[in-house]
């Protein structure tokens, strides 16, 4: 019965990170919306600005800091975020910035569920049958693709593309650099959008969120989600496998 005991204990202490996050991440989504908002950044505008100007390191520091607490609890305003850090940095280091705190975000993730799931949920996908164990032995295959694949498609949650690859036994490595690079393009595009937010606010008009699916952005970023499945494609006609 210790025994039981013991090792009930050892389990709920592995899951704790990540009921941790899940119960941030739910509090945040109820006491947080109404803050970390476009009307929020615009009404703070001057005094942001004027920080910046005054520890442009220290704001720096701050924002990468606040958005890994962001991502990493899961809390609403990621995109606000990014929209910020093209306002305050410009669209380069705006998106470095939002990259770098994103991708440390999402480790945080991807450790607690590796922690705290992750082993004894990937024996049942590998002693399972069927098609979740066709699922996992494609993903097996093709990590790069399809880590890259899931970073690029704007259609798949972000929290959702941090727990898959921790599920899955994804190296920790592989996982932060498709992260960082995977994540690029749609960070340039809302940086550049956050760039020009002074305008934006000059004229009373809120920025257009919805660019990222306009044919001219979308188009190129799912062409490079294609180009991320072809050696998928590639194996599948000439049915090599990962040396």
């Amino acid at each position: 019965m210790s025994e039981m005991s013991q090792t009930s204990k050892s389990g709920l202490m592995r899951r704790m990170p990540l009921i941790v996050i899940l119960v941030v991440a739910a509090v945040g989504a109820f006491t947080l919306r109404d803050y970390l908002t476009f009307d929020t950044l615009r009404d703070n505008r001057e005094a942001l600005i004027a920080f910046r100007d005054a520890h442009f390191g220290l704001t720096a520091l701050g924002f990468i800091a606040a958005y890994v607490v962001i991502v990493g609890f899961s809390l609403p305003g990621a995109l606000i975020a990014t929209l910020t850090g093209g306002f305050l940095f410009g669209t380069l280091l705006g998106s470095l910035f939002s990259v770098t705190g994103a991708t440390l975000g999402a480790t945080v993730i991807f450790l607690a569920a590796r922690f705290g799931l992750g082993d004894k949920l990937r024996e049942r996908m590998d002693a399972s049958q069927g098609t979740v164990r066709k699922i996992k032995r494609g993903l097996d295959e093709n990590q790069w693709s399809m880590l890259f694949f899931i970073r690029l498609v704007p259609a798949v949650p972000f929290f959702v593309a941090n727990l898959i690859p921790a599920f899955l036994s994804v190296p920790l490595w592989r996982f932060v650099i498709s992260t960082f690079l995977g994540i690029i393009p749609g960070s340039l595009v809302y940086s550049s959008v956050g760039a020009g937010l002074g305008a934006v606010f000059e004229r009373g008009e809120t920025p257009n969120l919805g660019i990222i699916f306009e044919p001219h952005i979308l188009l190129p970023i799912l062409g490079l989600a294609a180009l991320s499945l072809l050696p998928v494609i590639f194996k599948a006609v000439t049915g090599k496998k990962d040396i």
